[in-house]
């Protein structure tokens, strides 16, 4: 997912000052365009989407593409209207039902059908959009969305598609909303000859047309989000190889420029074994073994399209050749590999449902690094990087963003959603057997669905037997941080308390006397209560700040 603007964000302050008060920022305004886009309307919701076949043909030099697409869908309730999305820069040409032509209006990047008949709750229907344009070109994929036309190698075509946060409409017509997941696709298409096109899935067949081009047919067994369907087209190579996984052999396809194919076999065989094991072995079973894993060099820097990563790192470790954790242990792994193969179990295989809740792609994703780091290297190695993390963070918006309207959160929902879960983890779930089985048991709960907030987080509330919905709103829903604050009043005990922005706050506060072995796991709310930690003065206090993402004040 679209990484690197984290990289431009400046530290904050040490931990020892604390993050205490919200930032004031203008609230913002959002127009029928958004609404159009974001909510889901009883014209959206009136059908259920079962399969695509979306048939283009690429124009390189015309930078245009042509085709159709197929909606079969099962009705949900009773309506003659239906709305699906297309951007208005492409031209619709005809909507097809029954072999007749439906009667469209469109508004903004949105497109409304009228039926000539009722269709009613429980039937199964089809109908199929034309259309073809130029599509809006990226100006800077993958932090924008459209089409990517590049060159390699003397000129060679180099064409992508990247459209996370803004849609796949932006390309292809379809129902553009992350509530409702296509159960299978098939892919077509075609492009001039001598290039290859690899799209999501399994390639069914290629077919040589008349005057040279090439048509190739892709077919997705599972379901799929609209911005992860992608094409990517070049001369490519293709090598291979299989992973031994949990639900037995994973095959491994990558699709390079010809002239790179020795550094991705180095890098890849370095790389995606490895981050297999660590994924598989944290989060559960690889969630799409029928449509196998793929990595397709791009000219962008990289996107977790389902079964076919995208990959433009340029085959080194890092991130672009950085540490975003400035710890060192970023420069020991490609970066793009084991973060955008993350998204496969969050983003991919469970998805949210409004895009005000992509927190759970990107926090559970950036935790899957140190996770991986912590596969590698062990848990300090893990707990560095963890802590690394924290320099990225901005506290500059609530990491959940306004519903409705297609709208994320802060950029903050990486790294300190990261952060938040590795809190929750050492505050509530330190034995390590009991964290594994959680997280899988996420996976396997969740498994290709699409999710809420709420949902996440009562899952977390009944995995832990705890009540962390209000741990959970403080991090995701407000910008500052919990602050510890102790007090060391003239006479009598210590006392301790949280500053926090929610209500019914708590979380056990890690604290010890330096140097002791171990920290000692205060249960504390928002109300002062007395510290019995013999010996415990304002000098010799130690809090766990490695673990808990949290401000302290002491006084």
């Amino acid at each position: 997912m679209r990484l690197s603007i984290l990289l431009l964000l400046a530290a904050l302050p040490g931990l020892s000052r604390p993050v205490a008060a919200q930032l004031l920022q203008a609230a913002p305004t959002f127009t029928r365009a958004d609404s159009l886009r974001g909510h889901l309307t009883a014209l959206r919701t009136c059908y259920d989407i079962n399969y695509y076949h979306l048939d283009v043909r690429l124009d390189v030099a015309g930078r245009a593409i042509r085709g159709s697409n197929e909606f079969r869908f099962t009705a949900t309730r009773d309506f003659t209207r239906l709305q699906f999305d297309l951007f208005a820069n492409l031209t619709v040409e005809k909507v097809e039902y029954e072999g007749q032509p439906l009667p469209f209006t469109r508004e903004f990047n949105a497109v409304f059908v009228t039926f000539p008949e009722t269709i009613r709750q429980g039937r199964r229907a089809a109908f199929t959009v034309y259309y073809g344009g130029r599509p809006t070109v990226a100006e800077n994929a993958p932090w924008d969305g459209g089409f990517v036309f590049a060159a390699h190698a003397g000129g060679q075509p180099w064409v992508a598609t990247a459209c996370q946060g803004v849609g796949g409409s932006i390309w292809w017509p379809c129902k553009d909303h992350q509530a409702d997941e296509v159960d299978s696709m098939l892919i077509s298409v075609t492009v001039p000859k001598g290039l290859t096109d690899v799209s999501n899935g399994r390639l069914r067949r290629t077919t040589r047309l008349k005057g040279g081009a090439t048509r190739f047919d892709w077919f997705v067994g599972n379901p799929i989000n609209n911005y992860d369907v992608a094409l990517n087209v070049a001369n490519y190579a293709h090598f291979q190889d299989t992973y031994a996984g949990e639900l037995g052999p994973l095959s491994l396809d990558y699709w390079v420029l010809p002239e790179n194919i020795g550094k991705a076999k180095k890098q890849f065989g370095a790389n995606v074994q490895p981050m297999l094991k660590s994924m598989e072995y944290w989060f559960g079973p690889y969630p799409f073994y029928q449509d196998g894993y793929k990595l397709i060099e791009t000219p962008h820097l990289g996107m977790e399209h389902q079964s076919a990563v995208a990959y433009g790192n340029e085959y080194q470790n890092g991130y672009r050749g950085q540490d975003r954790s400035g710890t060192g242990w970023g420069l020991k792994w490609d970066f793009i590999i084991i973060h955008e193969s993350g998204h496969e179990w969050f983003g991919n295989s469970i998805t949210s449902q409004d895009i005000a809740d992509m927190w759970i792609h990107e926090a559970f994703t950036t935790y899957s690094e140190a996770l991986f780091v912590e596969s590698q290297f062990g848990q300090e190695a893990a707990r560095q990087y963890l802590h690394g993390q924290r320099r990225n963070i901005r506290h500059d918006a609530p990491i959940i963003g306004p519903y409705e309207v297609n709208e994320e959160g802060s950029s903050d929902m990486y790294d300190k959603g990261s952060n938040l879960l590795h809190l929750i983890r050492t505050s509530y779930v330190p034995d390590d057997a009991r964290w594994r089985a959680l997280l899988r048991g996420l996976s396997r709960t969740f498994y290709h669905q699409t999710v809420t907030t709420e949902q996440i987080v009562d899952y977390f509330n009944q995995q832990t037997g705890q009540p962390l919905t209000p741990v959970f709103d403080q991090y995701l829903r407000h910008t500052s941080l919990p602050v510890l604050e102790v007090r060391f009043p003239a006479t009598g005990p210590p006392l301790a308390r949280w500053i926090a922005a929610v209500p019914g706050f708590a979380l056990p506060a890690r604290i010890r006397v330096r140097g002791a072995a171990g920290f000692v796991a205060l249960p504390l709310t928002t109300t002062f209560q007395p510290v019995s930690l013999p010996g415990l003065t304002k000098e010799n206090l130690e809090v766990d700040t490695g673990n808990q993402y949290i401000g302290v004040l002491v006084e």
